[in-house]
């Protein structure tokens, strides 16, 4: 049929014109020519209602294979130009492909986390065991059973984020820990820190976020006195500050010790002289501490006739930036790589 003879010939014309496109704008414009719209060969389709019910499948399975012809000849001239281009633009830039890639970057440990790792070392020294309790509590363990009654006015100290659960609620502290720890192991004697992250619903500022990483420290057994507390901070704070660094405990408040206190440690950025920092006092809060109440005791399963005990409660971000000099808690969370680089 004439019109079978004409489909060839669109193919070997086509296949020729191809030959001769050379680059990117003349592969287009032939595209465009023998696969467009008003391309011959899709000519072709819209003259099938002009033949008769015998020639129809021999013309369109006859069209169908030089389309198909065409299309894969373009891709293939397609993919041949682009690896050329390619090969100049190599040549071009003077690339040595021989030469070794840039390696990754690699990320490093937080300076909180790496503060908070020393930290549990240190008391890993000392003899005190890393236990982990959950950061979703129950109003019990984070307030009732830590002699805090629903109502007490203690809770105003605490701004919490509840949860839609009754009863649940984001701890504001580690110390919850405290009666799980005591409730696991009693009545036998413990030592254990619990490091974990707390969540308080306050106004961030340079001191404080709504969410921060503390580490709670307990102590239960017999005939544990305020002395052995003072002791165990004191070696706490020479091996994490260094020897030379002063340190005090002064009279504080928590309904969860009695008697309780602050721990204070020199200014080590004006060594004790005043500066902006420790608002010209010379001396910066680390940690609240104390003996632990009787009632904490006996919520936890033990005897408070026959045992006592004291408990301390730090933030690694602080203690990171009294090692470091920053200023602003706020820049521990802020994700900005050159301030996390330095450390």
């Amino acid at each position: 049929m004439e019109i079978l003879q004409e489909l060839e010939r669109i193919r070997s014309d086509g296949l020729a014109a191809l030959a001769a496109a050379q680059d990117t704008p003349a592969l287009e414009a032939w595209r465009i020519a023998h696969l467009g719209r008003s391309a011959p060969v899709m000519q072709v389709f819209t003259r099938m209602g002009q033949l008769s019910k015998e020639e129809r499948p021999l013309v369109g399975q006859a069209a169908n294979a030089v389309k198909v012809a065409l299309e894969g000849a373009f891709g293939e001239k397609s993919e041949a130009l682009r690896q050329a281009e390619l090969a100049r633009a190599l040549k071009s830039e003077r690339l040595d492909v021989s030469l070794p890639g840039r390696a990754p970057n690699r990320g490093g440990l937080h300076i909180e986390t790496q503060t908070l790792r020393e930290i549990c070392r240190v008391f890993g020294e000392m003899g005190f065991q890393i236990y982990r309790s959950p950061e979703v509590e129950t109003d019990d363990l984070n307030f009732s059973d830590l002699n805090i009654p629903p109502h007490h006015p203690a809770r105003d100290m605490w701004d919490t984020f509840y949860t839609t659960t009754p009863g649940v609620l984001l701890r504001t502290h580690t110390s919850p820990g405290q009666i799980r720890a005591m409730r696991q192991f009693a009545p036998e004697p413990i030592r254990v820190a619990l490091p974990g992250m707390c969540y308080r619903y306050e106004q961030a500022s340079a001191r404080k976020d709504i969410q921060f990483a503390q580490i709670e420290l307990l102590a239960v057994g017999y005939g544990i006195t305020f002395g052995d507390l003072k002791g165990t901070l004191q070696e706490f704070a020479q091996r994490i500050f260094g020897e030379r660094l002063r340190s005090r405990l002064r009279p504080s408040y928590f309904p969860f010790t009695e008697p309780s206190a602050e721990m204070d440690v020199e200014c080590v950025i004006c060594h004790g002289k005043g500066c902006g920092v420790c608002k010209g006092s010379g001396w910066l809060e680390i940690m609240g501490c104390g003996m632990v109440h009787p009632v904490v005791l006996q919520n936890g399963g033990y005897d408070p006739a026959k045992f006592t005990g004291f408990a301390a409660g730090m933030g690694p971000g602080r203690i990171a930036m009294l090692r470091h000099a920053i200023t602003d808690f706020r820049s521990l969370y802020e994700n900005d790589l050159r301030f996390l680089e330095q450390f």
